[in-house]
């Protein structure tokens, strides 16, 4: 073969993505198509019905149709088209709140609302295009094509610490301590309900069986990755409860589906249910209180407060903080006000 042939060959694998599931030993039967729609991400009903019309799905290495019953210990490999997506970054001179920057990293304190990275419907306007614009030159990880600079991140409704690198040592050197958990990270979230005492949450966590879009915790290891978060109470107010989050472990959605595996999801965090009355009066008053403070923040009530690590340069440990922003001081001010009454 050529090495003309061997690129083409290449290329048009990277068009494809081979993926393969066993499936749980408690898993229920379910028509297959609606067992690939909850266990892919990225993928539509479509998408799902047109590799299967097409063969591109094997239970235990047979071409089923979309009806198939899927049964514990099954094996369903499927190739899919990767959607077409353009990882180029372009730079936009966006407003970005700056902490610190170096020759090595940028502290970013991210505003809420803002999303991070490009992606899925979100091609501009982004932190990184922000960032593209201010720097430049960025250095990417490999397989992180569309994120430069970024090492870890905070969901679009997270405000507060981002880290990002400038150069190809300090992201090999930051992301090293981001694998090994030696990266300090303290989050302040407002939950539901009235959290008596500190504690600690652990478990593995995954995409819901239910609902992909959202993270469940398991008890196998076969259906996620370990997660642990430790909490702190910082301030009761009878209904809801101020708390300090150190993550031991960085998965997505950690803080937010561990507090909702606890009883206690973030107050309006749409996602895991925080968006309505969990803990209180039957009263309108206080149904009012509450749109209200729903209306101050129109998003789930979490800041990464804190962020410390080893310097890529000095070696030393560096840690910033970063105030609430004005959203989440003014809900908590309601707050207390509202017990006070």
């Amino acid at each position: 073969m050529t090495l003309e042939n061997d690129v083409q060959e290449v290329e048009e694998q990277d068009l494809y993505e081979h993926l393969r599931i066993v499936v749980d030993k408690g898993q229920a039967l379910l028509r297959l198509d609606k067992f690939l729609i909850i266990r892919t991400e990225n993928t539509s009903r479509n998408r799902i019905q047109n590799a299967i019309d097409a063969g591109n799905v094997l239970v235990n290495d047979k071409v089923v149709k979309a009806s198939y019953k899927v049964k514990p210990h099954d094996v369903i490999s499927l190739v899919l088209p990767h959607p077409p997506r353009d990882t180029e970054v372009y730079p936009e001179d966006l407003p970005i709140d700056i902490v610190y920057e170096d020759d090595d990293v940028i502290l970013v304190n991210k505003a809420p609302g803002m999303v991070v990275h490009p992606g899925f419907n979100n091609y501009s306007g982004t932190l990184v295009n922000a960032l593209v614009h201010h720097v430049q030159q960025l250095p990417q990880l490999p397989g992180n094509d569309g994120r430069p600079g970024l090492v870890h991140r905070i969901d679009k409704d997270t405000s507060g610490l981002l880290l990002v690198s400038k150069n190809e040592w300090a992201i090999t050197f930051l992301a090293k301590q981001f694998f090994d958990h030696s990266i300090t990270r303290k989050y302040l979230a407002l939950v539901w309900g009235d959290l008596k005492e500190d504690g600690t949450v652990k478990g593995y966590i995954g995409r819901s069986m239910k609902d992909r879009k959202i993270m469940a915790v398991y008890d196998d290891e076969a259906n996620g990755k370990w997660s642990v978060t430790h909490f702190k109470v910082l301030e009761r107010l009878n209904y809801v409860t101020l708390i300090e989050c150190q993550l031991e472990t960085g998965r997505t959605h950690q803080i937010r589906a561990h507090m909702k595996h606890i009883g206690h999801p973030l107050f309006n965090d749409s996602t895991y249910g925080g968006d309505r009355i969990i803990k209180g009066t039957v009263f309108n008053k206080y149904r009012q209180f509450v749109d209200n403070c729903f209306q101050i923040m129109p998003r789930q009530a979490l800041h990464a407060k804190s962020l410390g690590f080893i310097h890529p340069s000095t070696r030393k440990f560096i840690h910033f903080e970063t105030d609430l922003p004005s959203d989440f001081s003014s809900v908590l001010e309601k707050w207390r006000n509202y017990i006070k009454e």
